[in-house]
Parts: structure tokens; C-alpha cells; sequence
């Protein structure tokens, strides 16, 4: 049996990223692996209390306080209850551990920071599916993290509605 791994999710709580998740619970994760859950909080720190985790990120969220919404307002996330429905399935049914971490900042040097924070063996994340100009323009989170992370990374895209 290969070691517990350390695989990190990156969830904006859009529908891209909520594939991502469904997609790491479903084909990844495995009994004894641990899923980071990793938000990033793209506003500023208002409370002083949250200036000390502006750099270095919240303190570990198990899932049974990321369920609690006094818990994650104070971090300013808003509870979702499809996200809340497959972190709880996978978590029994898998028998995995699930953490959650938040950041604030620049999603793309964040999610480097979180890979190296927590040690992870691979990083999932979502598309938005952004056309090539939209991605010269916009910037891609999804390709500079590709393109400068320490671990494997995987990208889940969008299911083909045109099929």
C-alpha cells in the first residue's frame, strides 16, 4: 500500500472548482490520504486578529468546524452545502482526512504557498475555461501554478455540454 498522501483541492466555490473536488474525492482520494481543502480570499484583512494569518494562512480548519458557519464567518467564507454534502460523504465513505486552509492574496502565489505549507503530493484544481485571449488578458491561475508548482498538478475541466 503506497503512503498516506497529502493532496490539496483548490476550491473558489465555483462550479468549476466544485467539479475539481468531486473529481479528487472520486478518483484520488483513498483511505488514510488527507485532502486539503484550500480557499483563497482574494479581499483584504479588515480585523486585526486575521492580520497575524495575512502570510502564512488561517490555522488548520478541521471538518467538523468548516461545517460550523460562526467558525468560517470569521474567516469570511460563506458556507455551501454541496461542498459541506461531498467533504462529509468522502470522509466516511473513504475513510479520508479532511482539512481546510485559508489564505489571502493572489490566488496564483498563494496556491504555490499552500504547496509548500502543507507538504502536498499533488494539487487539484479547476478550469474556468478561459479563451486564449481571455488568458493573455485575464491571466490563467490554472497555468501559472501548472507551470511553477513543486508538485504534480491536476487540472478539471469542464464536463462537454455540447455532446
Amino acid at each position: 500500500m503506497a503512503k498516506d498522501r497529502c493532496i490539496g483541492v483548490a476550491l473558489d466555490f465555483s462550479k468549476s472548482s466544485k467539479n475539481a473536488l468531486r473529481w479528487a474525492l472520486e478518483n484520488l482520494a483513498d483511505k488514510g490520504d488527507t485532502i486539503y481543502v484550500i480557499h483563497i480570499n482574494s479581499n483584504s484583512l479588515d480585523e486585526s486578529r486575521n492580520q497575524l494569518w495575512a502570510k502564512s494562512g488561517s490555522p488548520l480548519i478541521p471538518l467538523q468546524e468548516f461545517r460550523e458557519p460562526e467558525v468560517m464567518k470569521k474567516y469570511g467564507v460563506q458556507i455551501d452545502i454541496e461542498v459541506l454534502d461531498l467533504l462529509d460523504t468522502a470522509s466516511r465513505q473513504k475513510e479520508v482526512h479532511i482539512v481546510t486552509k485559508i489564505y489571502w492574496g493572489d490566488a496564483r502565489e498563494k496556491l504555490l504557498d499552500a504547496i509548500e505549507d502543507l507538504k502536498l503530493d499533488s494539487l487539484v484544481m479547476g478550469s474556468r475555461g478561459l479563451s486564449t485571449i481571455q488568458r493573455i488578458i485575464l491571466g490563467s491561475v490554472s497555468n501559472f501554478v501548472m507551470t511553477h508548482a513543486s508538485c504534480p498538478v491536476t487540472i478539471v475541466k469542464e464536463p462537454s455540454s455540447s455532446k
